[in-house]
């Protein structure tokens, strides 16, 4: 491809164009400009790129080419000379709230790497290093449950992994075990089981069902030992309470507090992920919000009663109507509480207020009730207003209702995060008495500084090294294109246009490949004159790869700059 010298495009009749022909030089940095409408973005996107994308895909195969859809040709006669196309314009945003600058430009994968193999991990609860448990001491722990407390030892064998898992569960079945739980239920080894094999999985061989009685010792630490080896050092100690709410506790060979007794999983990257269940707060699901129904909202005016009308929520309008159930429950309260239904909302006492709107926490009312099929008095514990519309909002099927529904709710950071994202266990390793969070919230700038100050043990630099220096050069990208006020937790979807085609432009510096044409449309948007110079230095750099580079663009330093 060296001797050809130009992408020659003869007869381009896309949109505006009215049949041009043009050569423009391959490997050098080409500004394309003109009046609005004369088109710029006909050529370069609509004509070059669209012809560069549309004969990359032709070169596949065809069954990788069903699942990328028709690709349009340009109107254009013919067009030599043209490269792999790359285009970074300004509408292709991630807009989804679980993208953020880390995740699109890929530092954060490095991060979850540089965290999960050289952090220190401490104890999410007093703020201790916490290192390896033995087996004496997961016994010991396991004796302090109240004495004939029963339990089962279980064997974590799969995670969240995908497969039938046959193989694993037949070589427990012929090891003696008899019995496991798989996704939260209990099936006998010697029964058929079949799982989904695209859906992930959690499998606990269920090693021994004990109860804590002061000769048992021998016994559970053959059993913790057995244990340990079957699932990689983790086990997991199933408390049978009587109230049917069964208690986890987790135990793991590599890391726990000898104080508390808190004992966290292996890390591994997938932990420091807000987009894994691993590593997910499990309030928010990793989003570091919530959406909450509002009680401002939802009785927006509190001069009026419960009986006058003051929730204006769907559905509770039949607080008025005193024919209706729903008035006969919060007649049956008023009478159990002592208040009038018939007080405005802001005078009721701040008790009363709690329970209408958390519910009687269990206590049952007397409802007496006179309805169609007759008339009784009915026990009924009141859930409270907003427990009543949560489950209405979960359970409508009805996008339209839960519209309606959202409409009552405030976005509140997750109270369980406090907006990190993250579990606790995740935010308690540190690298440089930093956790993750903290670092991905720092601004580029203070981030470079951060990584060219940082003091790392011998081991810690020895396993870092490599991450560290991808680290330092994507980070060092996004400063040369001008984006060294923002921070790695920023979501993508509050960026402007020009800000996220500059970190498609850095992602692509990093990528470093070489002989493609890449195509940008008015990156200089919304820059300061200084950092102008900075983009600029860094096409050519793209240039100087040995790529084409052309650019849409009305800038004049832009144009001055060009080949």
């Amino acid at each position: 491809m060296g001797d050809i010298k130009y992408i020659t495009i003869k007869g381009a009749k896309e949109h505006n164009l009215k049949n041009i022909d043009v050569k423009i030089p391959r490997d050098k940095f080409v500004v394309v400009t003109g009046l609005s409408g004369s088109g710029k973005s006909s050529l370069a996107f609509d004509t070059i790129y669209a012809e560069g994308q549309r004969r990359y895909m032709e070169s596949l195969s065809s069954y990788a080419r069903q699942f990328l859809g028709q690709a349009e040709k340009p109107d254009v006669e013919k067009i030599e000379g043209l490269s792999p196309a790359i285009s970074i314009d300004q509408k292709s945003t991630n807009k989804n709230p679980r993208s953020t600058v880390g995740t699109v430009t890929e530092i954060y994968d490095y991060f979850r790497l540089l965290y999960a193999r050289a952090g220190i991990p401490h104890c999410p609860k007093c703020g201790k290093v916490i290192s390896k448990q033995s087996v004496d001491q997961m016994v010991d722990d396991i004796m302090q449950l109240p004495e004939r407390t029963k339990f089962m030892v279980l064997a974590p064998v799969i995670r969240g992994r995908k497969g039938e898992h046959v193989k694993l569960l037949e070589k427990a079945a012929k090891s003696g075990f008899v019995r496991a739980i798989i996704d939260g239920s209990m099936y006998e080894l010697s029964e058929e089981i079949k799982l989904d094999k695209n859906k992930k999985h959690n499998i606990d061989i269920v090693v021994d069902r004990l109860v804590v009685r002061p000769d048992m010792e021998r016994r559970l630490t053959d059993s913790v030992e057995t244990t340990l080896r079957m699932a990689e050092g983790l086990m997991k100690i199933e408390v049978i309470n009587t109230d049917g709410e069964n208690e986890i506790l987790n135990f793991s060979d590599s890391f726990s507090c000898p104080d508390c007794g808190i004992s966290i999983d292996e890390i591994e990257p997938r932990s420091f992920s807000f987009n894994n269940p691993f590593g997910a707060c499990p309030d928010c699901f990793g989003l570091g919000y919530k959406m909450e129904f509002d009680e401002d909202l939802m009785i927006p005016d509190k001069s009026l009663s419960i009986a006058g009308g003051a929730v204006a929520v769907l559905g509770w309008q039949s607080c008025t109507d005193k024919g209706s159930f729903t008035y006969a429950i919060l007649d049956a309260m008023s009478k159990a509480y002592h208040f009038s239904l018939d007080t405005p909302y802001q005078e009721l006492p701040e008790e009363i207020r709690r329970v209408f709107l958390y519910g009687t926490d269990g206590k049952v009312l007397k409802v007496h009730y006179k309805g169609q099929r007759g008339e009784g008095v009915y026990d009924v514990p009141f859930e409270g207003l907003i427990e009543n519309v949560n489950r209405r909002y979960r359970e409508t099927g009805s996008d339209i209702m839960k519209q309606e529904y959202e409409t009552f709710m405030r976005i509140t950071p997750c109270k369980a995060c406090k907006g990190q994202r993250l579990k606790k266990s995740a935010l308690a390793v540190t690298v440089c008495d930093k956790n993750i969070y903290e670092v991905t919230s720092l601004s580029i700038a203070r981030l470079q500084a951060f990584l060219q100050e940082m003091q790392l043990t011998k081991q810690q630099e020895l396993i870092g090294h490599q991450v560290l220096k991808e680290i330092r050069a994507r980070v060092g990208f996004l400063m040369d294109v001008g984006l060294d006020y923002l921070s790695l937790s920023r979501a993508t979807g509050t960026l402007s246009g020009g800000e996220a085609q500059r970190i498609r432009l850095a992602t692509q510096i990093g990528s470093g490949l070489v002989g493609v044409a890449y195509i940008l449309d008015e990156p200089s948007i919304g820059l300061h004159q200084r950092d102008n110079d900075k983009l600029i230095a860094t096409l050519k750099n793209l240039r100087d790869l040995g790529n084409t580079v052309i650019v849409v663009e009305h800038d004049e330093d832009t144009m001055r700059s060009a080949d």
